[in-house]
C-alpha cells in the first residue's frame, strides 16, 4: 500500500513509516523542512516537501494521487500558541481530508486526542483549550466527509518502547498513557481493518494484543469492560 502521512517527521509518523516500510508498504511523509528528508530516507520512507499551513488543496491532492490511504499525524507541537493549534490541528487536517476527497483516496485515519469531542473543562489553560477545540473541530469536519475515516484518540503519549498490548474502545476510557510505538502499530492494524471505518476510538495502554484489540472492534465486541 502507498500511505501518505501528514506530519511526516513527527514522533508517531516516523515510527509509523518505519513499520510500514518494514512490511513492504510505501510510506510517503509530507514534511515542512528539506533537512528532515534524510531521517525519512533512513527508515525507508519517501519524503515530500509540503507545508500544510501554506499549500493549497490542489497541491496536496496531487501528492495523494494513487495513494491507498492518508494518515493525519501532524500537530502544532509543544510551545505553539493558540493560532497554530487552529491552523495545524484543525486547518491542516481539513485540508488533507479535502485533498483526499479530490484525489479519490477514501481511507483516512486521523490522530486526534483523548478529551476531544467535548468542550474543554472550565478553567482549562488557554492553549490546551485551543488544542482540544481544534481537535474537536477537525473531528467534526472529517465525520461530515464522504471518506472511510477512522478517528484515533490516544491518551498521554510516551517515548518508551512499545509493549504491543493496548486498550482500544469506542466507549470513553479513563485517562492513561500509551507509547507512541504502540500508537503507530495500532494505525498499521487499522489500515488493514476496513471494519473500523466510521469509528471514533480511544486508546491507552492495556493487556490486549494490538491485532486482537482491532479484531474485536471489527467483530463488534469492542474492548472488555
Amino acid at each position: 500500500m502507498r500511505i501518505v502521512i501528514a506530519g511526516g517527521h513527527g514522533k508517531i509518523a516516523l515510527r509509523l513509516e518505519r513499520l510500514l516500510a518494514h512490511r513492504g508498504d510505501e510510506p510517503v511523509g509530507l514534511i515542512r523542512k528539506p533537512e528532515q528528508e534524510p531521517d525519512l530516507r533512513a527508515i525507508g520512507a519517501k519524503a515530500v516537501l509540503c507545508d500544510l499551513e501554506k499549500a493549497g488543496v490542489e497541491e496536496v491532492a496531487a501528492h495523494l494521487l494513487g495513494a491507498d490511504a492518508a494518515v493525519f499525524a501532524a500537530g502544532a507541537g509543544p510551545g505553539s500558541g493558540v493560532d497554530r493549534k487552529d491552523t495545524v490541528d484543525r486547518g491542516a487536517s481539513a485540508l488533507l481530508a479535502e485533498a483526499a476527497e479530490r484525489a479519490g483516496v477514501r481511507r483516512f485515519i486521523q490522530i486526534s486526542s483523548m478529551g476531544a469531542g467535548r468542550p474543554p473543562a472550565p478553567g482549562s489553560e488557554e492553549v490546551w483549550a485551543a488544542y482540544i477545540k481544534a481537535k474537536t473541530d477537525a473531528e467534526s469536519d472529517l465525520r461530515a466527509r464522504d471518506l472511510d475515516w477512522t478517528i484515533l484518540r490516544p491518551g498521554g503519549l510516551t517515548d518508551g518502547p512499545g509493549v504491543g498490548e493496548v486498550t482500544l474502545s469506542e466507549s470513553p476510557l479513563p485517562r492513561g498513557q500509551v507509547p507512541r510505538e504502540d500508537v503507530a502499530a495500532v494505525i498499521v492494524a487499522l489500515l488493514d481493518a476496513p471494519g473500523t471505518r466510521h469509528r471514533v476510538l480511544e486508546l491507552i495502554g492495556g493487556d490486549i494484543p494490538i491485532l486482537d484489540a482491532v479484531g474485536r472492534l471489527e467483530n463488534g465486541s469492542g474492548a472488555p469492560r
